[in-house]
């Protein structure tokens, strides 16, 4: 009987200690599955930097000063986020140093559009670097190209100014706030392209960023600028520039509303300007996915969709997957584009 009773003892002691270092397993395992959802939302942990790599004034500038403001009134992001212009060859110079330098910084973002592939592509003063190198991580936005004359030019028509490019192509200077090659100068050329010109007779000065672009026209250093069309929507206000067309597949709102597409004018010309967000190319997964949820909320929230009506910008939202897809498409586009101009690599 005593034997029978010390053996249920042991029986359940060995009950107990199992028992014991299955909760201790159990609590352990929860303890580091907390951890590990603790460190995932860690980041950020300090303030953030967003980069226009160009000018104050361009399309870069005013889409990375109104990311900032947004995801900070909406504290969608609780950190300190600031805005810093780096110019220099149409983003070329930045897309070095950010490419070399900064290819694990997650508290270094930057703003683009298609110069990011075009530069890449570019024979002339190209970029080694592109958005290969980097993490794509949200499309915002869309605008349109504006080809945009001081108010009392002499050309007040699209057809006016082309037919005098015909005459003499010298006699026109055409300026863009981006690099020979680059998307101003696409832009510029698109509609004298298509109108059986030879693109590479026109007289083209670059600027560093939209800004100073329309500063050269307005200071008379230029005849015509081509540069994004929710740029110069203040500058039509006030009387001081008017749009000969836009590269848009239909007429815009606002300010713009009565200029007509190079379309409506009778050129097969079409050319989107969209802008997105990047990260460097190792970012790391915490940071991406925070990045990811984040543009989303950003996008569909209406302190957003307020900005984007004050820009003058229309809403395209792309997630990073469906963006790095979209890059690729373009750059198949860009590249043929260039290829029938003479200017690809």
């Amino acid at each position: 009987m005593v034997r029978k009773w010390v053996n249920w003892l042991v029986i359940g002691l060995v009950v107990l200690v199992i028992s014991a270092c299955g909760s201790s397993s159990a609590t352990k395992g929860t303890n580091t599955a907390t951890k590990a959802s603790e460190k995932q939302s860690d980041y950020p942990t300090k303030p953030i930097v967003i980069v226009a790599p160009s000018g104050a004034g361009g399309g870069w500038d005013l889409t990375a000063r109104a990311i900032t403001k947004v995801l900070s009134e909406t504290n969608l992001v609780e950190q300190t986020m600031t805005v810093e212009n780096k110019p220099g060859g149409g983003g070329a110079v930045f897309m070095a140093e950010y490419a070399t330098q900064d290819t694990k910084n997650d508290y270094k973002l930057f703003v683009n559009s298609p110069p990011i592939i075009i530069n890449n592509l570019k024979a002339e003063g190209n970029s080694p670097f592109g958005y290969k190198d980097t993490t794509p991580l949200a499309q915002l936005t869309k605008d349109f190209g504006a080809i945009v004359v001081k108010a009392d030019s002499q050309f007040q028509s699209l057809s006016q100014l082309l037919d005098e490019i015909k005459k003499d192509p010298k006699s026109v200077t055409i300026a863009g706030g981006s690099a020979p090659g680059s998307m101003d100068h696409l832009v510029a050329i698109l509609p004298i392209y298509k109108s059986g010109i030879d693109p590479k007779v026109v007289k083209y000065v670059s600027y560093d960023g939209g800004g100073e672009a329309i500063a050269a026209l307005l200071g008379g250093n230029a005849d015509v600028i081509a540069t994004d069309a929710s740029s110069v929507g203040e500058y039509v206000k006030a009387g001081k520039v008017k749009v000969l067309a836009v590269s848009a597949p239909g007429r815009l709102h606002g300010d713009l509303k009565d200029v007509p597409t190079m379309q409506e004018l009778g050129l097969d010309a079409e050319f989107t300007i969209w802008r997105g967000v990047f990260g460097p190319k190792e970012m790391s997964a915490d940071a991406k996915k925070f990045w990811e949820e984040t543009f989303q909320k950003l996008s569909e929230h209406e302190k957003w969709k307020e900005e984007l009506e004050k820009q003058g910008w229309q809403p395209d939202y792309k997630g990073s997957k469906e963006f790095t897809q979209f890059l690729l498409e373009q750059e198949t586009l860009i590249s043929d584009m260039l290829k029938s101009l003479g200017m690809h690599k």
